[in-house]
């Protein structure tokens, strides 16, 4: 094989692995709470710019007021931004989404207020950080050489924190009563009340999962590329993409679909060149739709 497509074959493991993380979060919260979340892409941004505050520490001087506190680590930066990821996403279920699922509304009326979300998520972002690049406080490292090929550090932590959380997320879905309950509710949410389930505890624990993994897929595409404010902007057709090519609400499938894609995109560089990147996705889920609507795996968890 050659050594660049290998490379970037290498390139587009880690890639896929971020996708896979928000990827589950988007098909977690249209498979149970039947919602296409655009604003999906602005709170993986979000995730990232926490960590980065965390991790970098803050300097604010207004006037006579001044705030100095130091950066952290980076990974309880990672957990500390992932919970600040999961309470604005509970907010925005408390303040918006309750209340649409509580008067039935369509569909189309739920897109077009997730990208009015997403739109205020991103220009927020931009008036408190600005709207250059940022990086994390991490000490330089220099990639490893594995047979031949140069493979970044962080890209490595980046695949192994996705497998641990993949692993994390199997088990909980498959062994826990949580698990069992969502996959109870994203079959039939009415029978599932009737039941006895608890409906409001199973949506903050998709709340939890979806926030959680999206926050870490930002903070983890920060390690290998600059934090910036269109980050999850641009993430969000491959986000979409690997969703209806996994099934849509199937999160094992989504996963698959995100290294396919991750992969495809990389891959493709060379020929179309990195500005068509996301035009890969968007013609992988074309003939999807066109071919097999339904994705390559059965669709709900």
């Amino acid at each position: 094989m050659d050594t660049q497509f290998a490379q970037l074959i290498v390139n587009g493991i880690a890639v896929g692995s971020i996708i896979a993380l928000a990827a589950v979060g988007l098909t977690l919260t249209y498979g149970i709470l039947r919602l296409s979340n655009f604003a999906h892409g602005d709170f993986l941004t979000l995730g990232a710019y926490l960590t980065f505050v965390l991790n970098t520490g803050i300097d604010i001087q207004i006037f006579w007021f001044s705030l100095n506190i130091p950066g952290i680590n980076i990974w309880l930066s990672m957990i500390l931004a992932a919970a600040g990821t999961v309470a604005a996403m509970l907010l925005s279920e408390k303040l918006l989404w309750s209340k649409m699922r509580s008067i039935r509304a369509t569909s189309t009326t739920l897109i077009i207020i997730s990208i009015g979300l997403a739109l205020f998520l991103r220009n927020g972002i931009i008036f408190i950080w600005g709207g250059k690049n940022q990086n994390y406080n991490l000490p330089v490292t220099t990639a490893l050489d594995i047979f031949g090929l140069k493979v970044p550090q962080n890209q490595l932590l980046v695949l192994g924190l996705a497998v641990l959380a993949i692993l994390g997320l199997h088990y909980l879905l498959q062994n826990t009563k949580i698990g069992k309950a969502m996959r109870a509710v994203a079959d039939d949410l009415d029978l599932a009340r009737v039941s006895g389930i608890n409906v409001d505890r199973v949506i903050f624990w998709t709340w939890l999962i979806a926030g959680t993994l999206t926050s870490l897929g930002g903070s983890m595409y920060g390690l290998i590329t600059a934090v910036r404010p269109n980050m999850g902007w641009f993430l969000i057709l491959p986000l979409f993409a690997s969703v209806i090519l996994g099934g849509i609400g199937n999160p094992y499938g989504a996963i698959a679909a995100a290294f396919i894609i991750g992969i495809v995109q990389e891959a493709s560089t060379p020929w179309l060149g990195s500005q068509y990147k996301q035009g890969v996705a968007l013609l992988i889920m074309i003939l999807v739709l066109l071919i097999r609507p339904k994705g390559l795996f059965k669709g709900t968890i």
